[in-house]
């Protein structure tokens, strides 16, 4: 069987030209089946409709049930989740899987696509959930449909999460990217590359947290003294925050929602602030964490209830990533890329394997722009070479 190198790297952009179309077609079913986080009904639909295509394809799928946020899928290629490998595409010898991760929820809300249809124009598709990531699933589909029907042999295993739940944090998805994470040889992620499609090597951790003000009501005109404002306090807890920014270390404590009071003419009694976390390290995270969390009243009379959590650890730029990185550059020069690397302020469920020291490549979705905005796009013609990377990485790895 054909081995990988750059003859293969040229039947590889060969073969994902001539199908082209069909990957495009595909996209655009996959847009066009609105998944917007919380909507269960719909995301478990997506759910299965993907698990069909993999499954045609030759994984090896599973539904993990979820009622309260929708169905995960897990894939495998090469033998049973977990097995020795037996499958005759996987070389003898490495069992150890490769392991991909990508999410099928969007933040588009159901009836976007009235407005914002799948649309293609000078070289770009356009569509809600397009960029962000649902072109980047069938993407790795035809990668492994790829190497099946050119009858090329992967050098271990292939496994594959999809969640439902990422863009609003992975609440019920991070145990599964640590659980397969942790027992991989390396991690890929499909999300969205940086502009000039850059790889991400390293992304800021992401926190949240809230502090909730207990006061006292009184009358504004008749009895003030008798009150204790949750505002005041709340004021006082909100430029304590904001001092925890430290700009030169990229950390940023963002205090983005604030509520209080329930009259104009009454003392508030109740006060509340929302606060957004950012850190390169797990150094800065713990820092200010802990300065939150420990938050005492400047005014004895009130009561605070502080809560939160770094939601997302930073991925930082650890060596066995770097190492990954280094590699994957020397494949995609086999493909005519020039792979350079980046960081980003945005969290992604690799932020959860590259905590755990594994080797995480993220940003190898299809180039284009627009995340989360109404001109997202992919540029079409990028769409053949990233699919041509991510199977000659799985490949060569």
């Amino acid at each position: 069987m054909p081995t990988p190198n750059s003859a293969t790297a040229r039947t590889l952009l060969d073969y994902f030209d001539l199908h082209r179309d069909e990957m495009l077609a595909a996209v655009r079913t996959l847009v066009e089946r609105e998944s917007p986080s919380g909507d269960v009904a719909r995301l478990n639909a997506t759910c299965s409709w993907l698990a069909d295509r993999f499954a045609a394809a030759g994984w090896t799928t599973e539904i993990v049930a979820n009622q309260d946020c929708g169905n995960f899928l897990r894939a495998r290629i090469g033998d049973r989740f977990g097995d020795r490998v037996d499958d005759g595409a996987v070389a003898d010898g490495n069992p150890t899987p490769a392991f991909i991760v990508a999410h099928f929820d969007t933040v588009w809300p159901v009836g976007t696509l009235e407005r914002l249809p799948f649309r293609i124009d000078a070289g770009a598709a356009y569509g809600p959930g397009i960029f962000d990531m649902k072109a980047n699933l069938i993407m790795v589909e035809f990668a492994l449909r790829a190497i099946g029907e050119l009858q090329l042999r992967l050098p271990r295993p292939v496994e594959l999460f999809l969640s439902a739940d990422e863009e609003v944090g992975s609440p019920r998805g991070r145990p599964h990217v640590e659980e397969g994470a942790g027992r991989a040889a390396y991690v890929l992620v499909v999300e969205p590359p940086l502009p000039g499609g850059s790889l991400k090597t390293a992304r800021k951790g992401v926190g949240r947290y809230r502090i909730e003000v207990e006061g006292r009501a009184a009358h504004a005109g008749i009895e003030p003294e008798k009150g204790v404002s949750a505002i005041n306090e709340l004021a006082h807890q909100i430029l304590r925050a904001a001092a925890l920014n430290d700009l030169e270390q990229g950390s940023t404590v963002n205090v983005g929602l604030v509520a209080g009071g329930t009259a104009l003419n009454v003392v508030p009694a109740s006060a509340s602030a929302d606060i957004d976390v950012r850190v390169w390290t797990r150094s800065e995270a713990d820092r200010i964490e802990r300065a939150i969390l420990d938050a005492t009243p400047a005014n004895p009379d009130t009561r605070l209830l502080v809560s939160g959590f770094m939601k997302r650890p930073p991925m930082e730029r650890i060596e066995a990533t770097t190492a990954l990185f280094a590699r994957a550059h020397t494949v995609g020069q086999q493909l005519g890329l020039e792979l350079e690397e980046g960081s980003t302020g945005g969290g992604s469920d690799g932020n959860f394997s590259a905590a755990l020291g594994v080797a995480t490549l993220d940003g190898l979705g299809v180039p284009g722009a627009g995340a989360h905005a109404v001109d997202e796009h992919i540029l079409v013609d990028a769409l053949p070479g990233r699919a041509a990377l991510l199977a000659l990485l799985l490949l060569e790895l």
